[in-house]
């Protein structure tokens, strides 16, 4: 076991606390695993070797693509610019109808993988012109140790931001190391209620997530909330209010709101979202009060615009994770009647021309 060691991509964890007969208890995430010596943790990319934690993902890149921010989907942050997206393998949720499920569900392999540092990544991402840095595709969480000086690097070479499209449910300790390594961008995929936490995606804990999106808030980082709405799940009238209504107490009304289509993917079979259910969500997060509601997965609905809450002015026109018209100002307002309209960063074709 111990020569898992010698691989690049093998590092010993920088979160964790030694415990007694060798055990080592895992503080990545909110699992915190206690994980014997020769064992791995819940995401399998944690592994004590002679009392030590190490990460058996360090650098080891499953996947590395320029996207379009608005993929993530971010809707008001760095609008129209693209992200050098990157993801490594497994997961610390277990959700039966995962999307991404053939990077998700495997555990890496350190004797196969392909170490990327840091550095090349940037240099990447400045070649091809991306703003920004994006851990995506499966949970970002489990790179942190990698991320962190992707990050500091990043910013340094004059990338604009760096970001997390993540299940939230990473500690504490962690957000907020990744904020000091220059992380100021965090979607958060809210999974339902918690039933919906329990009985479907290997039974986390729902209020550490929304915790997290609270502290990331305070923190100063830029946090857009997206509910993947299930048929038969967590699409009844119950589930959808939990949702905004921990939205509007925990990040606030300013805080878009993403209410997106499920598809039959992995484990589960149950027929897709239906458009209706999606608007019902969409009204009624308006009724309460969320300033930005969004509908996700159905290219070209008319709610997946951005519209001033004050007068009604279409302000953005999108078609799926395009950008077909940009409408606010360079003072971050609307148009037609100035009110303010939250922004992180300025839009792409501001800068890029």
């Amino acid at each position: 076991m111990s020569d898992l060691a010698t691989y690049l991509t093998v590092r010993e964890a920088l979160f964790y606390e030694k415990l007694s007969e060798g055990r080592v208890r895992c503080s990545l995430c909110e699992r915190r695993c206690e994980i014997p010596q020769g064992l791995r943790g819940f995401c399998k990319t944690r592994m004590n070797i002679g009392g030590k934690l190490y990460t058996l993902v360090y650098g080891d890149i499953s996947a590395v693509e320029s996207r379009p921010i608005e993929v993530k989907p971010f809707f008001h942050y760095w609008p129209g610019s693209t992200a050098l997206t990157f993801s490594t393998w497994s997961c610390n949720l277990d959700c039966i109808w995962c999307q991404n499920f053939h990077l998700s569900k495997l555990e890496p392999k350190p004797a196969e993988a392909v170490y990327y540092p840091p550095e090349k990544v940037v240099e990447l991402a400045v070649y091809n012109g991306d703003a920004g840095l994006c851990a995506s595709f499966q949970e970002p969480t489990l790179l942190s140790e990698w991320a962190i000086p992707l990050f500091k690097l990043g910013k340094a070479k004059g990338i604009k931001y760096c970001c997390y499209v993540s299940n939230g449910y990473m500690t504490l300790e962690v957000l907020k190391a990744l904020y000091e390594a220059g992380m100021d961008g965090l979607k958060i995929d809210i999974k339902g209620n918690s039933e919906t936490y329990e009985k479907y995606c290997g039974e986390a804990d729902a209020k550490k997530i929304w915790r997290n999106a609270r502290e990331a808030k305070k923190l100063g980082l830029h946090v857009e909330i997206v509910n993947l709405v299930v048929r038969d799940v967590n699409d009844d009238e119950a589930a959808l209010r939990w949702v905004i209504e921990k939205h509007l107490k925990m990040v606030g009304a300013e805080n878009p709101l993403h209410f997106t289509r499920y598809f039959p993917a992995y484990k589960f079979n149950n027929p897709s979202t239906r458009v209706e259910t999606l608007e019902k969500a969409y009204e009624m997060a308006k009724k309460a009060g969320v300033l930005y509601p969004y509908i996700g997965n159905v290219s070209g609905h008319k709610y997946e615009n951005t519209y001033c809450p004050n007068c009604g002015e279409k302000l953005v026109k999108r078609y799926g994770y395009y950008v077909l018209k940009y409408g606010i100002t360079e003072e971050k307002k609307c148009p037609r009647c100035g009110t303010r309209i939250p922004i992180t960063g300025q839009y792409a074709g501001a800068w890029k021309r």
